[in-house]
């Protein structure tokens, strides 16, 4: 299959590249690389576009004739809570406008497969396990932008055939491969590992919560399950019924507190400064000698934050047969393991 995607040099879309090109696909991209890293796709044959640009559309459509490329990926957009609160107008303009430009590509080229990055921020302030027919009610315009999006591909898919499917997104980490691993530090896991680098305290907002441990629980998931939910997702396309748009979850159904994730990345952690433990977290070291980790601090709660937020992901294992397969566990040795690899390589 010749596939293009839109947003390939990011996190998740350049998962997503790997493994369709070890599966024999042929894969292009289409990134600005202001957020992405071009060396992650240096391989593939690229167009450096901002979708939101004056004439983006035909663009992309020339560049998918050109390729013959037979489905597209849409990744592109920006993904900040904080920044599409300070700046709605920058979100919808990238995250809509130029998801309208990849649909009209795909008009334009003769693409009849389409995948859009959705996410569970379409739901807003949900709570418990989470199926796709709970309410969306979006509390950011991030959140906004994606259901956005969603409807307007929907919208799109019954105008015109295009055979088109939204995957949201719970809570992503992880690393296929240390040269793709999440360098934005946006999520919880990118932040905790921050903070230990630095030597800082890794913090905890409220542990008073009414959850295993007091602490907040999500449900964390693999980017390779994640990017393997997407070929699921675009092979169902070829036989899929045109003019519909089915939404899935993208989870593993279980989930871990955030102090599960504190303590086992500060187990994991071989370099770290220094730090005095605390009565709830007691510092660890390494069996080297390695200075002890510092301990977790414990913050007052963060308005907004719902207790637990996990996916029900029943809907893509009856309908695509997939599953999640990979652990926190993994998720966290994946994530070292990368970090590792990076300070080795550079010489750190």
């Amino acid at each position: 299959m010749r596939v293009l995607i839109t947003g390939g040099s990011g996190y998740i879309g350049s998962h997503v590249a790997r493994l369709l090109r070890d599966r024999g696909d042929d894969v292009v991209v289409v990134d600005d690389f202001v957020t992405g890293i071009r060396e992650r796709v240096a391989e593939f044959p690229q167009l450096e576009l901002s979708l939101a640009a004056p004439g983006a559309a035909e663009a992309v459509a020339d560049f998918a004739r050109e390729h013959g490329a037979e489905a597209m990926i849409h990744f592109a957009g920006r993904k900040q809570v904080p920044e599409s609160v300070a700046q709605p107008l920058m979100y919808w303009n990238d995250n809509v406008a130029g998801l309208a430009a990849v649909l009209q590509a795909c008009e334009s080229a003769g693409v009849e497969r389409f995948l859009f990055s959705s996410s569970a921020a379409v739901y807003g302030d949900a709570s418990g396990h989470v199926t796709e027919d709970a309410p969306c009610h979006p509390v950011n315009p991030y959140g906004a932008s994606k259901l956005a999006g969603e409807w307007l591909t929907a919208d799109v898919a019954r105008a015109t055939g295009l055979r088109a499917t939204s995957l949201r997104y719970f809570n992503v980490a992880g690393a296929g491969w240390p040269e793709l691993a999440d360098t934005a530090v946006l999520n919880l896991v990118p932040m905790l590992m921050e903070r230990l680098a630095a030597g800082a305290a890794p913090r905890i907002f409220g542990d008073d919560y009414d959850t295993v441990d007091g602490t907040c629980v999500r449900d964390f998931i693999h980017v390779l399950d994640l990017a393997e939910a997407h070929l699921a997702a675009l092979d169902a396309l070829a036989d899929a019924p045109a003019h519909q748009h089915p939404v899935f979850n993208v989870g593993t159904g279980t989930g871990s507190s955030v102090r599960q994730v504190v303590e086992g990345l500060r187990a994991r952690w071989p370099h770290a400064a220094p730090n005095a433990s605390t009565p709830s977290s007691p510092a660890v070291g390494d069996a080297a000698g390695a200075p002890p980790v510092p301990a977790a601090v414990v913050e007052p709660r963060r308005p907004g934050d719902p207790a637990e937020v996990v996916a029900d992901p029943t809907r893509i294992a009856e309908a695509l047969g997939w599953r999640a397969r990979l652990t926190l566990d993994d998720i966290l040795d994946s994530v070292v393991g990368a970090r590792d690899d990076t300070r080795e390589r550079h010489g750190a």
